[in-house]
């Protein structure tokens, strides 16, 4: 078999530690392109590796993950479906790489280590935190999943992990009500095992890595891994599957796509409203300019252009 070319994201083996590097940044690391193929190619890669104990999954560039790809999703076609049942297999289908890389995280050999750069937002905040065996944060990371807000449901098993993690009503906080959390928010509720300084992340996330590794054998930790993960397998995939099945009903009922309707009827009438105060305020503030000006005996033209200049730049 010939070499595998990675084109979305940088494989790099640093003697026990592999790093796999989304590297999409001009989209935020949005799962696009071959972002997916390529971790998950890497991950099998790193299975079966002899000397590595640690696989890192970070990102390039300012964020760690911005999820789904809206911009190559919007630019799909609209198919057109005989029944319910022919729409949802065609929505499982297209599911079917995010399944298999959530379900090589679960499996993974290796002491998982998620290292978040920057924030995470949607599948981003919550594929990988609640599977992976230890998570480094930067102090300019947060998590945010808007799923609620946008008609869909939790992703691919987040539902079921997280609480392991950090309980179920922060688990609310996150993925029912969409809050944004911080890294330190994370630390807090131990979600996340260290935050770093932003400035050098990466090799900080590496060095703190090689002095686990001067302190501690490989082949133990990676026992311990497999140890405490063993109990929790069944329970992650389950979770993966029910959340894949939740999530294609969502799209069977049209549920995004309603929501963002209603989203977009209620900003047309916000930004009319935010118009028409911007009038009121506009005329009020302009009315003393106005008498400001004839008061310091300002030419009545001169008074007309200024006040109408100043009306338009109220407006923009």
């Amino acid at each position: 078999m010939s070499t595998y070319q990675y084109s979305d994201i940088i494989f790099e083996i640093k003697g026990k530690i592999g790093v796999i590097k989304f590297n999409r940044a001009e989209s935020l690391n949005s799962f696009g392109g071959r972002l997916i193929i390529d971790t998950i190619h890497a991950l099998r890669v790193l299975n079966s590796h002899s000397d590595t104990v640690f696989t890192v999954i970070t990102g390039a560039g300012r964020f760690f993950s911005s999820g789904a790809d809206v911009q190559a999703m919007s630019n799909q076609v609209e198919s057109s479906y005989t029944s319910l049942a022919e729409k949802k297999l065609e929505i499982l289908n297209g599911m079917s790489g995010n399944i298999q890389l959530v379900r090589s995280l679960i499996d993974h050999r290796k002491v998982l280590v998620l290292a978040m750069n920057g924030p995470a937002v949607g599948g981003g905040a919550a594929w990988f935190q609640g599977v992976a065996d230890l998570v480094l944060a930067s102090t300019k990371c947060w998590l945010q999943c808007p799923f609620s807000a946008l008609g869909l449901v939790p992703e691919f098993g987040s539902a079921g992990n997280f609480p392991q993690n950090i309980g179920v009503h922060r688990t609310n906080e996150i993925l029912m009500l969409g809050c944004k959390v911080t890294a330190e928010e994370l630390l807090r509720w131990g979600m996340v095992n260290r935050v770093f300084k932003h400035e050098g992340f990466h090799n900080k996330v590496i060095r703190f890595l090689e002095e686990q590794l001067v302190v501690n054998d490989g082949q133990s930790m990676l026992e311990a891994k497999r140890l405490m993960n063993a109990p929790l397998r069944d329970k992650r995939l389950h979770s993966l599957y029910e959340a894949v099945d939740a999530v294609a009903e969502r799209f069977v009922e049209d549920a995004p796509v309603q929501r963002f309707a209603a989203k977009s009827r209620l900003l047309k009438g916000q930004c009319s409203l935010c118009i028409l105060l911007k009038l009121r305020i506009a005329h009020a503030e302009l009315r003393k300019v106005e008498q400001k000006l004839q008061n310091l005996k300002i030419q009545q033209r001169d008074r007309v252009e200024i006040v109408y200049g100043l009306f338009e730049l109220a407006l923009s």
